[in-house]
C-alpha cells in the first residue's frame, strides 16, 4: 500500500476534498446553465468561465491534496497551506461566477469601482496561488518524495510543469492589467489569447502524471517497466507544453 492509503485522512484534506467536489459541481451546474440560457462560448462575457474554473480549481484542489500528501513537509505547514490554497480556489471560482452572472468581464475589468475591486481580487489571488503552489514546488526537490516507483519523478515533473502554468497565468493578467490601466480594455480582454493552451496544458500535469504513477503500481508490471512508462509519459507531456509554448510565441 501506497504512503497516502496507509496515512489517516486528516480534517484539512477532508475539507479540501470537499471543496474541491463542491467546485466541480459548481462548474457542472453552470454547464446546465450553459445548455438553458446559450450564449457565446468564448469571449470575456461567457459561461465558459464558470464552468472551466470551477472544473480546474476543484480537480487541482483535490489533485494537489493528494499529490503533497507524498512530499516531504510538516504536517502542520502543509496543512495551513492546503487550507488556504483551498480558500484561495473558492475566491477565485467565487468572483469568476459572480461577474458571470452579473453578465460582466471577471478577470481586467475596469469599467466601474466594483468591477475592479472583483478584478484586483482575482489577480490577487492568482499571486497567493503562485506563493502557495510554489512552495510546494521547491519541497518537491528538496526532498525526495515519497511513493511507488515513478512517483518521485511524477511528483517532481508535475509541479515543475505547473510552475510554466503559473507563469503563464501571471503573465496573462500583468500584461492585461497593464493595458486595462492604460485605456485599451477591449485589447486586455483579448491579450490573453495567445497564452491560454499553454497555461491549460500545463495545469494539470500534477494531476495526470502521478495519477499515472499510482495506476501503474496497481499492476503486476516490474519497477523498471514502471519507471520507465512514467518516464516517456513525462518527456510526452513536456513535448505538449513546449509545442503550446511555441505557439503561444508565435502569436503572441
Amino acid at each position: 500500500m501506497t504512503r497516502t492509503l496507509k496515512s489517516r485522512v486528516r480534517p484539512a484534506e477532508r475539507l479540501c476534498h470537499a471543496t474541491g467536489a463542491l467546485l466541480i459541481v459548481s462548474g457542472l451546474v453552470h454547464l446546465v446553465v450553459f445548455a438553458v440560457d446559450g450564449g457565446p462560448w468564448y469571449g470575456p462575457v461567457s459561461w465558459r468561465k464558470p464552468i472551466t474554473f470551477g472544473l480546474s480549481f476543484g480537480a487541482t484542489l483535490i489533485a494537489v491534496t493528494w499529490v503533497t500528501s507524498y512530499l516531504r513537509v510538516g504536517a502542520r505547514l502543509r496543512t495551513v497551506l492546503l487550507v488556504v490554497f483551498a480558500a484561495d480556489c473558492v475566491v477565485e471560482v467565487g468572483g469568476i461566477t459572480l461577474q458571470a452572472w452579473r453578465r460582466v468581464p471577471s478577470h481586467l475589468d475596469m469599467e466601474t469601482p466594483f468591477d475592479t475591486a472583483v478584478s484586483m481580487t482575482l489577480a490577487v489571488g492568482g499571486g497567493v496561488l503562485v506563493v502557495l503552489l510554489t512552495v510546494f514546488a521547491v519541497a518537491s526537490f528538496r526532498h525526495r518524495p515519497t511513493g511507488p516507483t515513478g512517483m518521485a519523478i511524477a511528483v517532481r515533473s508535475g509541479f515543475a510543469i505547473l510552475l510554466v502554468a503559473l507563469a503563464s497565468g501571471a503573465a496573462m493578467i500583468a500584461r492585461g492589467v497593464v493595458l486595462a490601466r492604460t485605456g485599451h480594455q477591449e485589447a486586455a480582454y483579448h491579450s490573453t489569447t495567445p497564452l491560454k493552451p499553454l497555461h491549460g496544458v500545463s495545469l494539470h500535469a500534477v494531476l495526470v502524471l502521478p495519477a499515472l504513477a499510482w495506476l501503474l503500481s496497481r499492476t503486476s508490471w516490474s519497477e523498471a517497466v514502471r519507471r520507465r512508462t512514467v518516464t516517456v509519459a513525462v518527456g510526452c507531456y513536456v513535448v505538449a507544453v513546449a509545442g503550446a509554448g511555441v505557439w503561444a510565441v508565435l502569436t503572441y
